[in-house]
């Protein structure tokens, strides 16, 4: 059955595999492939590319992969290879970008509070082992421990801002295509449950990070996958 599978999405999950059992072989991995802010001294540029690949947990990996296996062959079939490429890794980097850029909105808002509180958030991010027993204020102490410690030093992994774009493409090509859902008794059109998770998204992403989740970079795979669905549809032949 998985020689069945298109190539790209076929290949896709098998790399995101090995890639995953190589972390767990190799824990050091998790530092130079996972994704930091772009502002923290772990960054490096191919993050931008490999934090796709990377996963945190068993059940990360499995709900991405079968969530791939069920609407990339498609995709992949009406697209074509190359256009389908293109969507997976423009919304795997659409995820990147809003996520971060939503990181930067709220870095700036704690950099300011923390100038003016008198704290060299700089000098910190340079050498925050240099801070550990430092004397500082409660209110310093919480927005360093609140605020910048997850942007500067959280990592970022996972395919699920690819796989939403390809969702969100899917949901834009094929409207009316009806999928089972997990304690739903009955077939749902993806047209009407695309805003839904995408609204749930934002108001997860805004209010707080549940459960580790980097909800916004859901939200920001899914608006790439949506507006190259919407460019590429009409050229498109579509099964009824």
């Amino acid at each position: 059955m998985f020689n069945n599978i298109p190539p790209i999405t076929r290949n896709i999950i098998i790399l995101n595999i090995v890639v995953y059992i190589a972390a767990l072989v190799i824990p050091q991995l998790d530092f130079y492939l996972a994704a930091y802010f772009p502002l923290s001294p772990q960054f490096k540029s191919w993050q931008i590319i490999t934090h796709m690949f990377m996963h945190g947990s068993p059940m990360h990996i499995l709900f991405n992969m079968f969530t791939l296996f069920s609407f990339g062959p498609i995709l992949e079939q009406s697209l074509g290879s190359k256009k389908y490429l293109i969507l997976y890794f423009l919304s795997g980097l659409g995820a990147f970008f809003l996520f971060n850029l939503w990181n930067f909105v709220e870095y700036q808002n704690t950099y300011s509070q923390l100038s003016n509180l008198g704290f060299d958030i700089q000098e910190y991010v340079a050498e925050p082992e240099s801070f550990v027993n430092a004397q500082v204020s409660l209110k310093v102490q919480e927005l360093i421990n609140d605020q910048i410690n997850p942007i500067i030093f959280g990592r970022m992994v996972g395919a699920s801002g690819a796989i939403f774009g390809v969702i969100a493409a899917f949901a834009t090509l094929y409207p009316e295509a009806k999928i089972g859902i997990m304690f739903i008794p009955v077939p749902v059109k993806v047209k009407y449950l695309l805003p839904i998770i995408i609204v749930g998204s934002v108001v997860l992403g805004v209010t707080g990070n549940v459960g580790g989740i980097a909800h916004l970079a859901h939200v920001g795979g899914a608006i790439v996958g949506f507006i190259l669905a919407m460019i590429w549809k009409k050229h498109l032949y579509r099964f009824k």
